[in-house]
């Protein structure tokens, strides 16, 4: 007998007691059923019956360390203020157990904004009902809007002004339209405006900014369509997009970027040298690339073929805080290039799941690293 097909001593009791019940009851009425036929039998713990592993986003206060907000792509958010010694969820009495980032106020560690729905594309994604802020550090939130985008990749706030945030919204997986593109308040939330619109297919999946001058934005858009026989991924609204007003406008980069149809774009800027910017692309046929800019995104030359094993799923890029030609590259396997992206390899897993969504890097001290993923 293979071991799947094994019998526990519960089950061939339970199925002993069964076949000795009567057929018949008394006058020929249908046996019953009493309490006491299973009352060998005790209730134990199966475990979680959703997926709520995958972390998709690390944010960490900037003027502590020690506190951390985690962001679960099938499990809300969890706080830790000691270093992730102990964690809290902060997020459950809330519409979405599904988030796709969070983001702490540079400069008011109390304000918290998270936008909820998972920035994948798998089958298993579950959607957001939009964007939340917390003026108290995670002990409440009210929803701010955005309610039809489902899927939200990025929340910057203006460091001269809190009440300035631009969002970067992917929009809806399994159907057109919903809010998708680039959406900027500037009343802390009350009132939104589109300011990068594409069409009812392509949404925005990144967002990055100029560490010298937050007027400098960078963002790429994502074309894509999840259907139940496969997914529509990429299409001609994907490309790469630069603002020099704060999101107010913005103009497609296409100077060496192939045209025709791209699928998901990640987006990187080296905080050492913030005019060098990093692009993995998503083409058709594998044939996707490594692209690097020396002129804040006005030209771009490929660097490497590479690009990760599932864009749809990873195509996330971050640059060391120290050496700008050392990137790291979430993929099933974490990849490290130490050549602007020339060369890429394994960076280790030792002591770790696989399967990598989120990075963040001390800027203080840069060995010290946190990495969400799958497990």
């Amino acid at each position: 007998m293979s071991p799947s097909s094994r019998c526990t001593p519960a089950l061939v009791g339970l199925l002993l007691g069964i076949l000795a019940l009567p057929l018949t009851g008394q006058n020929g009425e249908a046996p019953t059923l009493e309490s006491s036929h299973l009352s060998f039998l005790r209730a134990r713990n199966l475990g979680g019956a959703f997926m709520s592993g995958r972390i998709v986003e690390v944010a960490v206060d900037p003027r502590d360390h020690r506190t951390w907000y985690v962001a679960a792509a099938s499990g809300g958010v969890w706080k830790t203020g000691n270093a992730g010694t102990t964690f809290e969820p902060i997020f459950d009495r809330y519409g979405s157990y599904s988030i796709g980032t969070v983001t702490v106020d540079p400069n008011n560690s109390g304000t918290v904004w998270v936008g909820t729905g998972e920035n994948n594309s798998q089958r298993s994604v579950g959607y957001g009902d939009g964007i939340y802020k917390s003026l108290d550090a995670g002990r409440s939130f009210t929803r701010m809007g955005l309610d039809s985008t489902e899927h939200i990749a990025r929340i910057v706030v203006d460091p001269r002004d809190p009440d300035r945030v631009v969002v970067a919204a992917q929009g809806p997986l399994w159907r057109e339209g919903g809010q998708r593109g680039i959406y900027l308040t500037e009343d802390g939330g009350e009132t939104w405006r589109r300011t990068l619109e594409v069409d009812e297919h392509t949404g925005a999946s990144d967002l990055v900014v100029d560490p010298r001058n937050p007027d400098v934005m960078y963002a790429s858009t994502y074309q894509r369509a999840r259907r139940v026989w496969t997914l529509v991924n990429g299409g001609p609204g994907s490309g790469i997009w630069k603002s020099t007003d704060g999101g107010e406008t913005w103009r497609q980069i296409e100077s060496g970027i192939p045209g025709g149809d791209k699928g998901r774009i990640g987006l990187a800027i080296a905080p050492s040298r913030p005019d060098l910017i990093y692009a993995v692309v998503e083409l058709p046929q594998g044939e996707g690339g490594f692209y690097a800019s020396e002129n804040a995104g006005e030209s771009w030359t490929r660097r490497s073929g590479f690009s990760t094993g599932s864009a749809q799923y990873y195509q996330e890029i971050y640059v060391d805080n120290v050496d700008p030609g050392t990137i790291y590259a979430m993929d099933t396997f974490l990849q490290v290039s130490r050549d602007g992206g020339r060369t890429w390899g394994n960076w280790g897993e030792a002591n770790k799941h696989v399967d990598n969504h989120a990075w963040w890097q001390d800027p203080a001290d840069p060995d010290h690293v946190l990495v969400g993923c799958d497990g």
